[in-house]
């Protein structure tokens, strides 16, 4: 059985282990019509032309895995940002983990979404922000379709969150091959702040496909910082899609690190609704092997004086392939916007592919925006420079990719965070080093 009917024959028994009196009940009925209708995507889709899904959707994935999934802490703690005080939603093959999280409900609310689903008290929320901002993409309807846990957080107006969120989602292997679905829905209110670090890690070489949404409301000068690692094995493939609604004088920063898994398809979606919005999407991509890496972007700027910043750069080594496909949708209304897109690429060898493709659609005659992107690789004569000075040509190689990255490093928030890429990318790149970006 394919995929496709093996999913949709599995929605009849999900629906059997919810409550049917759920306040999605209906949601979900009409995305599993949806994704019958529409399938898995196919490079005959113009956002796909890029990235084909056939080697992963070839797996006999479990829909329903197993709940014996004892870990040891040992095991994964090089996985948690442990060196600050974070708040912690694990989740062990699609499950929730109490055992190693930490959630609130202190000032604000810091849970899991079948709690939200389940519980009256949260279900204004869920009536009036779930699947509101997320497209009816196949993908995406497949996860509604299948929405049942992932992080629920709510942050009232005028708070700020005490410290970071980590969201961690654990596979361990009991599976020959999982399918994981995870939901989160992040709502931030009027002048209030959160910081969220977002994780995916296979514990095996076992094949994990992970089909996640994120659906994220900024309210009016409401702040959000959000930080995705994507470092996992090299037989885990992620779809990320994240659909970001922003609120007038609101600032909203998704950065994504790409540095590992087999094939990683990001979907971010930003959307802004009211005046002097700031809107950041920046990344890091750095793979090797036959990893395959797609960055999808788009800002929809809706209204004036608005600002967004996109900055990507990708490093791509041996038979690797980057995708790039970024637009700046400009309305008719949307007079005085300043938007910046960059695509920025090197190539490491001669069997190494990036497909780029910024766009600007401007229907407004009042805008600064800008757009490029550059392929090439690294400069001989610099590095002839630095071996002259004594820097040996795999650290000088190295210094040059870390001064390439930089741009996006820098606007890193979380010292922490900063950190930890930076060790990432030295243990990528092969080399130690002694210094910070």
């Amino acid at each position: 059985m394919e995929l496709k009917e093996k999913l949709i024959a599995s929605f009849m028994a999900f629906e059997n282990l919810v409550d049917v009196d759920s306040p999605i009940h209906d949601v979900r009925s009409e995305a599993i019509k949806q994704f019958e209708a529409q399938g898995f995507p196919s490079k005959r889709d113009e956002a796909w032309k890029f990235t084909s899904l056939n080697s992963i959707l070839k797996h006999d994935y479990s829909v329903f895995p197993k709940r014996d999934h004892h870990i040891d802490y040992n095991d994964i703690k090089k996985y948690f940002i442990d060196d600050i005080d974070t708040y912690k939603i694990v989740f062990i093959d699609g499950q929730y983990s109490s055992h190693f999280s930490e959630t609130t409900h202190d000032g604000v609310d810091v849970c899991l979404m079948s709690s939200a689903l389940s519980k009256p008290k949260y279900r204004p929320i869920i009536e009036n922000y779930f699947n509101k901002v997320a497209t009816k993409d196949s993908l995406s309807a497949l996860n509604t379709a299948f929405s049942q846990e992932g992080a629920y957080i709510h942050v009232p107006k005028n708070k700020s969150v005490a410290k970071p969120i980590q969201i961690i989602h654990f596979s361990t292997g009991n599976e020959s091959a999982l399918m994981l679905q995870p939901r989160n829905l992040i709502v931030v209110d009027e002048n209030s702040h959160v910081q969220i670090i977002e994780r995916h890690q296979s514990l095996t070489d076992n094949p994990v496909l992970t089909n996640c949404v994120t659906e994220i409301f900024v309210d009016k000068r409401g702040i959000l910082d959000y930080y995705k690692i994507q470092n996992d094995n090299e037989n885990a493939s992620l779809i990320d899609s994240t659909f970001i609604n922003q609120k007038q004088e609101s600032c909203a920063s998704v950065h994504t690190f790409s540095f590992g898994g087999k094939l990683t398809r990001n979907n971010l979606k930003f959307y802004q609704n009211g005046e002097r919005i700031d809107s950041t999407l920046k990344g890091v991509t750095i793979i090797g092997n036959k990893q395959h890496v797609d960055h999808n972007t788009l800002v929809h700027h809706i209204e004036p004086n608005c600002e967004s910043h996109q900055d990507y750069q990708g490093i791509f080594g041996d038979s690797s392939t980057g995708v790039f496909n970024g637009k700046v949708l400009v309305n008719k209304e949307a007079q005085k916007t300043n938007a910046f897109q960059a695509n920025n690429n090197i190539l490491l060898s001669d069997k190494a592919t990036i497909n780029t493709k910024p766009q600007l659609e401007i229907f407004a005659d009042d805008v600064k925006c800008s757009h490029g992107c550059t392929i090439g690789q690294l400069d001989d004569s610099a590095i002839f420079y630095m071996q002259s000075r004594g820097i040996p040509e795999k650290e000088a190689r190295a210094l040059l990719m870390y001064a390439f990255g930089n741009s996006v490093l820098s606007s890193v928030k979380i010292p922490e965070i900063k950190q930890r890429i930076t060790n990432i990318i030295a243990n990528k790149l092969g080399i130690s080093i002694g210094f910070d970006l």
